[in-house]
């Protein structure tokens, strides 16, 4: 038997099998392509745009979605006819939250901290402000015991009110590390329930100190001279006033004025949801604390002049009594109403009184 012998390709076999020139079927191997037509393109119909997202045969799932991603707020469903507890997310929340733990505390502590450190310097440049020729050993009636009795209602209310608050913000970063997370607690508690209930004795007391002091504080042209000449604080000449000067019925308008734009929100916060919504809440407690940060840093002024930076100036609230010295060089002019009215109430009526005597 012969072997199987494998097929061989001749040289012709082989041209004739070359890959032709042209990729043209129609062409012959080697012939150059005729030119094509141009054929202008076919428009392309622009594509619409989707209509904008709605509440159209959405899920749950897909609402939520499209609100996160839009920034709006994001609600739920729930069975009870109470729309806003449906509520999820509410983005105002998070800039409210953002003052809360920021902005606010740095407001805070800038105006206490400034005013404390302003009142340092000045006691240590200026030192305890001294009545000029010492004491007289003589006293005049300064306020009544009904006065005395509101201020320090308003002011033994405002301190626990103002210590209480200042808990809530500082005190998880300031106090909280000294006595520890339980007696944090217990302090905390106590005082939610002290800034709660002593805000009703504080608006009465500042409703009180409106009703008797509003006529001896409206503002005239003395408390600009006041003002122009220091108070007495710089230098030694002591500007005449009355029975309140241009400083303390800054004081006065800031407690009233002050003290019941805080009492107004606070009440507003303590019954959420009764005036106001959850946006309008926010915005309130806001303004209930910037308020109440500033009310805090000008009532240390007012303590400190009340005590330690003025000589005489506590018994005025304390036995409600003061030094006559004192007296005429802070109140000269009312120290002048004071004596006209002590010398027409022992004088004579007119009709008791010999013709002729003065």
């Amino acid at each position: 038997m012969q072997a199987p012998v494998p097929e061989v390709q001749s040289a012709g076999e082989t041209g004739q099998r070359q890959v032709p020139n042209s990729a043209d079927p129609e062409q012959p191997t080697g012939t150059p392509a005729a030119p094509q037509p141009q054929v202008a393109p076919t428009p392309v119909q622009p594509i619409p745009a989707p209509p904008p997202l709605g509440n159209r045969n959405l899920s749950a799932e897909e609402l939520e979605l499209q609100s996160a991603l839009t920034g709006r707020r994001i609600t739920g469903i729930v069975s009870i006819p109470d729309d806003k507890l449906a509520v999820l997310v509410q983005p105002e929340g998070r800039d409210w939250r953002a003052f809360r733990n920021s902005t606010m505390m740095w407001i805070g502590g800038v105006a206490i901290l400034g005013v404390l450190a302003v009142l340092a310097l000045f006691f240590l440049v200026r030192g305890r402000i001294r009545m000029r020729h010492g004491p007289s050993g003589r006293t005049m009636q300064r306020f009544n015991f009904l006065e005395r009795s509101l201020h320090w209602l308003t002011a033994s209310t405002f301190i626990v009110l103002a210590l209480s608050g200042l808990n809530l913000v500082y005190g998880r970063h300031l106090l909280r590390p000294v006595i520890g997370p339980e007696a944090f607690t217990t302090v905390s508690e106590l005082g939610k329930i002290a800034h709660n209930f002593l805000a009703f004795p504080f608006t009465l007391g500042v409703l009180g100190l409106l009703a008797l002091w509003v006529r001896d504080n409206i503002p005239n042209k003395l408390d600009w001279v006041w003002l122009k000449n220091g108070g007495g604080f710089i230098g030694d000449a002591h500007p005449q006033a009355g029975r309140f000067n241009g400083g303390q019925k800054a004081v006065f308008w800031i407690t009233v004025l002050g003290g019941g734009a805080v009492a107004a929100s606070g009440f507003l916060l303590m019954f959420p949801f009764f005036v106001l919504n959850i946006e309008g809440q926010q915005i309130g407690h806001m303004l209930h604390s910037v308020l109440s940060m500033l009310m805090i840093a000008a009532m240390l002024a007012h303590i400190y002049i009340g005590s330690l930076g003025m000589e005489g100036a506590f018994s005025a609230m304390g036995s409600g009594k003061v030094d006559y010295n004192w007296a005429r060089e802070h109140h000269s002019m009312w120290v002048d109403d004071e004596l006209k009215r002590a010398h027409e109430s022992v004088r004579p009526e007119p009709a008791t009184r010999p013709a002729g005597a003065d």
